[in-house]
């Protein structure tokens, strides 16, 4: 139990979810949803003394496992996302699941988000790809977060978005030792054009995580890519929606783009429509009244590919391990090596053009 609220599904009761929602509920049980490895999801499904209500609910919690919520508290992931979801949703043009009720530990370490449910949908899978529909679905996404928090002061001085320095300093810190886990993990089973890369980046980490970014411009997701996305949501009524804001912060937009079309959608797709992405991102900008050249975010959109590297990189070695883990961080590594080789990326770091 939380600071007066369930923190694990088991403990969301007949009673407690009746108080909140307002309605006499008769009985309750749940299942997992999803593959976070970072915070659990379930679906309720609910019997109202009076069928009133909705029949299921989605609900998110801390990880069971005690190495992701460990690197969760450690980053304030879980108090990034509630407090996203109370404060910033409202002031963007995405769509984004509609909270019922969320709970926050004073220390960050415990949380519950309860949400609407969203299905029927399809859950993106960061494995299997998605084909262009999708991934113009989600740059439109992109684009309604960007767009409304650009240069826009009461997101952008908002405190708590902003990376605090001393967790720069400690990822600074722990990629070496992240870097490690990967060679040791992946040296036999990842490319060595891309391993090399990742070495390189790795090398270079201390310019990564501590060069003087330009002040920021946008709200960015921090984690844009098809495993924290919906599609066809409310059984088609929609297209799309966007989940898991535990890594939301301000910055330059094309950390997503960049992110998104590297380790999201993975090289075949982006290699042949790269171009069309862009621009349609570029056209939804100045749709929202943001009129941008693709030679004003080019460079940008060359280091957005190193943040697809090196979060597969950290996140591999610091969240529980599984099968489908290995998989999801070698397929986000594949595609975000393959933009940063294809536009040189490292030498975008170095200045180069």
């Amino acid at each position: 139990m939380g600071d007066g609220f369930p923190s694990h599904p088991d403990g969301v009761t007949k009673k407690w979810l009746g108080d909140v929602l307002g309605v006499a509920v008769e009985s309750i049980r749940w299942e997992p949803i999803g593959t976070g490895q970072v915070g659990d999801s379930v679906r309720f499904h609910v019997d109202y003394a009076d069928a009133l209500g909705a029949p299921t609910l989605a609900g998110k919690f801390p990880a069971a496992n005690d190495t992701s919520r460990s690197t969760a508290a450690i980053f304030g992931l879980y108090a990034k996302e509630v407090t996203f979801y109370r404060d910033i949703a409202p002031l963007l043009d995405a769509r984004v699941p509609q909270v019922l009720y969320s709970g926050l530990a004073e220390d960050g370490g415990e949380f519950i988000l309860l949400f609407e449910d969203l299905g029927p949908c399809r859950g993106g899978n960061q494995i299997a790809g998605c084909d262009l529909a999708d991934a113009e679905a989600a740059i439109r996404q992109a684009a309604g977060i960007h767009a409304p928090s650009w240069h826009n002061r009461a997101i952008l001085d908002t405190e708590w978005l902003a990376t605090k320095p001393e967790v720069s300093a400690q990822i600074r810190a722990l990629y070496p030792q992240a870097q490690a886990v990967w060679r040791e993990r992946y040296a036999d089973t990842l490319e060595p054009e891309f391993m090399q890369l990742c070495e390189a980046v790795a090398e270079h980490s201390a310019t990564v995580f501590t060069r003087d970014p330009p002040a920021p411009i946008s709200l960015v997701h921090g984690d844009f890519r098809l495993d924290n996305m919906l599609f066809d949501i409310k059984g088609g009524a929609e297209p799309i929606a966007v989940l898991d804001w535990q890594t939301v912060t301000i910055g330059n937009p094309m950390t997503d783009v960049g992110y998104f079309l590297g380790c999201g959608i993975g090289d075949e797709l982006r290699r042949a429509h790269e171009d069309r992405l862009i621009d349609l991102w570029l056209s939804e900008m100045a749709a929202r009244g943001v009129k941008l050249s693709r030679g004003e975010i080019w460079d940008d959109y060359r280091l957005g590919a190193l943040h697809g590297v090196t979060t597969a990189v950290f996140s591999a070695a610091f969240v529980e391990r599984n099968g489908r883990g290995d998989a999801n961080f070698l397929s986000m590594a594949r595609g975000a090596c393959a933009l940063a080789l294809a536009h040189d990326s490292l030498g975008a770091l170095k200045g180069e053009s």
